[in-house]
């Protein structure tokens, strides 16, 4: 993700959350040394999803991820968090956690099939009052990661 591709991302963000990220909070990751933002472009280079992973030391966290209506459901928001497992992997993380909405049960189900588990709830997390789910995918060699070591 660079700064020319922000107005896109923030079209996606806006269609997605109920409180969108500002303009500023991305270019604030953008800027970050310890955050990676991607985006998943489509075959003429349009934004169709992004995602906004930060590690520091051995923790990878996954702070927003979001995928354009019209493109959602077709493997853009699997690609995008697979691909943050291994750059987390490949940069030693141990472990890599996010927050997902209760009520959204497509991104849990996708989490779980990658290997995510619920390892708590953080109650009124979001602006609304609704939860989130606390969820982390973690780094061991008995699923086949470390293969070539």
């Amino acid at each position: 993700m660079t700064e020319d591709d922000l107005d896109e991302v923030l079209v996606i963000e806006n269609a997605s959350f109920p409180s969108p990220w500002s303009r500023t909070l991305f270019v604030s990751e953008l800027n970050s040394p310890h955050s990676f933002p991607m985006v998943a472009v489509d075959s003429g280079e349009a934004v169709v999803g992004f995602i906004c992973p930060m590690l520091v030391v051995d923790e990878g966290h996954i702070l927003d991820v979001a995928v354009a209506p019209v493109f959602r459901e077709m493997g853009v928001g699997r690609l995008l968090v697979e691909k943050v497992l291994d750059e987390c992997r490949m940069q030693g993380a141990e472990f890599v956690s996010l927050e997902v909405r209760v009520s959204n049960l497509k991104a849990i189900s996708l989490y779980r099939q990658l290997g995510f588990i619920i390892t708590g709830r953080r109650k009124r997390y979001y602006e609304n009052g609704e939860d989130a789910l606390l969820m982390e995918y973690v780094f061991s060699k008995d699923k086949g990661f470390d293969d070539a070591v």
